[in-house]
């Protein structure tokens, strides 16, 4: 090996290994595996572990522009309407009316302290969640595999990678096994890329290192075993972030179209201030006291919080959201959720608890029942009678990637559990002599484990006599997975327990190796051109054929998955392990059927879902016959919903549609089938085409299109590859239907709040503006201060409107159809409000600023002020729901909102009755009589809006009515 100097400390990715370890592509297994101190079979030790995680630190890439909460507090400081209000505090100062110069200030600041806490904890949840947003990977520690999060790897770790996993570091390549990687996100290069084991002698490029697996490339076909050899930001992606750490987070929709309205209005209140400003100063009012009015009003009407609002609600709300299983990794999404009508859903695991059991098995010519064995009974004297099924047993073991594992106990005896990084307390602690059992791996291929187990045939057993050469992995084209194996040379005897395959293994007599396939039975069928039957080999003619397709239909039609065995003798060991090579002229062994109940909470899930106006589409890979018999049972397939008789759309059916056919069938078809990722895609593509909000489960590689095709893409957090999981908006951690139709009713809720917040706070303001705006026509001086303006602006806008936008949501939010997406936030009634309510309160408040003004009563203005404040408070409590009457919502359902009224209470009435705060705002205390009719005119606008949401239950009610 050739030598070369150290690189600078600027190229973290080779900083923190050894010289010889900047060409660990060049070395061989054996020498990469010694240079990091690990072993292959049983991986690094626990000492190691820590060691390494204390000197290089975790395995994730630094965010170099997160903010500050410094930062943060300076950008709330530093507004445009804070510097002004700063500025004009300083000129009240210059003035000489320093009491309303610190006044101004110390509203600043709490106001904007107020901001930093909402911006703060929005920030802190964002990214707590993209933490949470970290795939977990399969590595041999200790001697035994177990999952682990991908920030807690380490230099020597051994990674399994299968199709699918996102390459959590930089690694060498032990095993590879028809392993391919997609390294178009670090190299450029479209096509994945072949891997394999064999050092490269020369110093090549990044995208030449054939040996090599990098940080966040894609496993795209295949299995392999890898060491890690650089972690974080000491890996090639790493250098690369840290070169361009200039990543933005990018605003919503909403968050971008509440930016523009805020502009609009903004411009749109400048030009009312500055002809209130202009009104004054003909009035003869001062111009440093206009001036102060001016900037106040401006500050108060203009909604520059809104986006900001938005953040937060989005956050907090997909907060809310981890608490039900629901993990946002796209903000956007939160509010896309409540506009979804369709959701298009897998069935395995999502609509069903993905607990497959084996229930039966179908040979040629014989059915049999899983439960007729008792468990543990010897292969030999349990299948004496049937033969046949050692050899279907045998297959279905030997194709089977699927684990099962004891646990090692710790050095204190108790288990060390897999899914916990922190120890576990029990009362009675499991001991050595008791070790657990572990399954890992796919359920179906767990479920013919542990059918073949209790059978007797044990995996670890079959694969010491029939160890594995070469596979060919599952994928959605070929719908079937292929391992090819050794056959025990003839001078071996069977062990007692495998002697039923003597027979068998008689007639494979000359074979060298046996190909086992287990897949789709349709299309097996359609490759075997014989079947075994009663120890020998049968011609597959048409009758027979036929007899064993009816049979896997009948059995799949009852809710049972259906899964069909065959095997392959092959003469000698191929060369190049391929379809072609080993999917031909297979000899059908039968099926093994496997049930997979539906989820309790499903069927109300799904029952939610037509109340709410949202279509519930099965999208599956299995049997259109299991998979209507589950959609019938759920309650998501009816009748009527079928164009092509009484059973689903399959993939090679919608294969046969024109895409205007397709966009026909999206409306009226509730089943689809057998379905490649192509077909998922054209089904998202022709919902959209007919103006549907779709959302979208997958757990694949191939169903990445389709996830990022989807408004909402949902990826099965346990089930899921990390492929899928990249690709989606949404993770479900418990891979349950039920979590989508909770997340949806959360972002209902959320654009529901921010509705709320925009009517609300642009009411009030709206309010003060016509007040403000009318007096000086009336000849009146302003019947609001600037103090008392920005008081006003600190408790409605600040203090009650935050504690608004994380109300509960209405008890009916599911109740009706989902929005429009992109509709105006104005929509539905908000416009309205703002309008009609905000110029019922102008008109209030100049009526009784009128009437004492007139009547030359001194604190008129207190009365105008109180009467605000009163006001808002009582608009916040009905504008909880558009449609609930105040009275019928349980007060506390939203505590934050209890303890904003509370507070703004106190606080207004400290500033009526507090003798210094009386001379801060120039007001007055009112008696026990003005004070309640101050509160009684405040309730106005409520009671008008009490009236219009009875009027709209009352239509809602007439409606309903005369549509039954």
């Amino acid at each position: 090996m050739t030598s070369k100097s150290q690189p600078p400390k600027s190229q973290p990715s080779k900083s923190q290994t050894p010289k010889s370890q900047l060409f660990e592509y060049q070395l061989d297994a054996a020498s990469v595996l010694h240079q990091l101190g690990t072993d292959a079979a049983t991986g690094l030790t626990a000492d190691t572990v820590a060691r390494r995680s204390n000197s290089d630190g975790r395995n994730e890439l630094i965010r170099s522009q997160t903010e500050s909460p410094w930062t943060m507090l300076w950008r709330q400081l530093t507004a445009t309407m804070v510097v002004i209000l700063m500025g004009a505090a300083v000129v009240s100062g210059l003035l000489g009316d320093v009491r309303e110069a610190i006044a101004i200030v110390a509203i600043v600041i709490f106001n904007a302290a107020i901001g930093f806490r909402q911006e703060y904890r929005a920030e802190r949840a964002i990214a707590a969640l993209e933490k949470l947003a970290v795939p977990t990977v399969t590595v041999r520690r200790g001697g035994r595999v177990q999952p682990l999060s991908a920030r807690d790897l380490v230099r020597g770790d051994i990674v399994l990678l299968e199709a699918g996993d996102i390459v959590p570091a930089d690694c060498r390549l032990l095993e590879s096994i028809h392993l391919r990687v997609s390294e178009a996100s670090l190299t450029g290069e479209s096509a994945p890329v072949d891997k394999d084991i064999r050092a490269i002698a020369t110093d090549v490029p990044l995208g030449d290192r054939h040996n090599m697996a990098f940080m966040g490339t894609i496993v795209t076909y295949g299995r392999g075993v890898a060491v890690v050899t650089a972690t974080g930001m000491n890996t090639e992606l790493g250098r690369i972030a840290a070169a361009m750490q200039t990543v933005r987070r990018e605003l919503t929709p909403l968050q971008l179209r509440l930016e523009r309205l805020g502009k609009v209005l903004a411009v749109a209140v400048l030009a009312i201030v500055a002809v209130i400003f202009s009104l004054g100063l003909l009035r003869g009012e001062s111009i440093p006291e206009m001036f102060l009015t001016a900037v106040s009003l401006a500050v108060a009407a203009v909604p520059e919080g809104l986006p900001a609002v938005v953040t937060i609600a989005l956050a907090l709300g997909a907060q809310r959201m981890l608490e039900r299983h629901a993990l946002i990794r796209k903000l956007p999404a939160v509010e896309t959720l409540g506009s979804v009508d369709v959701i298009c859903s897998d069935k395995t695991g999502t609509l069903t608890e993905n607990r497959m059991t084996a229930t039966s098995f179908d040979l040629p010519q014989s059915h049999i029942e899983f439960a007729s064995v008792e468990p543990g009974s010897p292969l030999g004297s349990a299948i004496q009678q049937e033969p046949d099924l050692a050899l279907l047993l045998l297959s279905v073991s030997s194709c089977n990637d699927a684990r099962v594992e004891k646990a090692v106990p710790d050095a204190s005896g108790l288990d060390d559990s897999l899914h916990r990084e922190e120890p576990v307390r029990r009362e009675e602690p499991v001991r050595r002599e008791e070790p657990v059992r572990r399954d890992i791996g796919d359920p179906t291929e767990l479920a013919l484990l542990v059918a073949a187990e209790r059978w007797g045939v044990r995996k670890d057993e079959i694969e010491t006599w029939f160890p594995r050469v070469a596979e060919l992995p599952f994928d959605s084209d070929r719908k079937r997975m292929t391992t090819l194996h050794e056959m025990p040379s003839s001078d071996r005897a069977f062990p007692p327990a495998l002697a039923v395959l003597e027979p068998w293994r008689k007639t494979m007599r000359g074979c060298t190796g046996v190909a086992f396939v287990k897949g789709a039975v349709d299309r097996l069928l359609t490759d075997c051109d014989r079947a075994w039957i009663e120890g020998g080999f049968v011609s597959l003619d048409d009758a027979l054929r036929h007899r064993m397709a009816a049979t896997s239909e009948r059995t799949a039609g009852a809710g049972i998955r259906v899964l069909g065995v065959a095997f392959r003798p092959l003469d000698a060991l191929p060369t190049s392990v391929t379809a072609r090579s080993l999917e031909r002229h297979l000899v059908f062994l039968g099926t093994v059927n496997t049930v997979d109940p539906p989820r309790q909470e499903a069927k109300s899930a799904i029952q939610q879902c037509r109340s709410a106006g949202i279509r519930p589409l099965v999208i599956t890979g299995d049997h259109p016959l299991t998979a209507l018999h589950i959609a019938r049972e759920l309650g998501i397939a009816r009748e009527s919903e079928f164009t092509r008789g009484d059973r689903a759309l399959s993939g090679t059916d919608l294969d046969r549609l024109s895409a205007a056919e397709l966009d026909d069938c999206v409306e009226r078809v509730a089943v689809y089938a057998r379905v490649s990722p192509q077909n998922k895609l054209d089904i998202v593509q022709a919902l959209q085409r007919r103006g549907h909000v779709v959302a979208m489960t997958g757990d694949g590689v191939n169903d990445a299109p389709a996830l990022k095709q989807a408004d909402i893409g949902v990826a099965m957090g346990i089930t899921g590859t990390d492929v899928a999981k990249e690709a989606a908006d949404m993770v479900l951690l418990d891979d349950n239907f039920a979590t989508i139709v909770a997340a949806t009713r959360e972002g209902r809720v959320i654009y529901d709040n921010i509705r709320m917040f925009v009517k609300f706070t642009l009411t009030g303001n709206s309010g003060e503006l016509w007040a403000i705006a009318i007096a000086p026509l009336l000849g009146m001086p302003l019947p609001l201060l600037p103090l008392q303006i920005l008081w006003i602006n600190l408790l409605g806008d600040g203090i009650l409107a935050i504690a608004l936008s994380v109300e509960p949501g209405e008890r009916s939010v599911m109740n009706r159809p989902p929005y429009r997406s992109g509709e105006s936030i104005f929509g539905r009634g908000v416009g309205r409000a703002i309008g009609w309510v905000g110029l019922q309160l102008g008109l209030l408040l100049l009526a009784i600023a009128y009437a004492s003004w007139s009547r030359g009563q001194a604190e008129w203005q207190t009365f105008v002020f109180a009467t605000l404040a009163f006001s808002r408070i009582a608009l916040v409590l009905t504008m909880r729901s558009d449609r609930e009457s105040f009275f019928a919502i349980d007060p506390r359902s939203n505590p934050a909102l209890l303890v904003a009224v509370l507070t703004t209470l106190t606080l207004q009435f400290a500033v009526l009755y507090v003798p210094g705060l009386q001379s801060v705002f120039d007001t007055a205390p009112l008696t026990e009589g003005e004070l309640g009719a101050c509160l009684a005119a405040s309730t106005v606008p409520f009671w008008a809006i009490e009236v219009e949401k009875t009027v709209i239950r009352s239509r809602m009610l007439h409606n309903r009515s005369g549509g039954e």
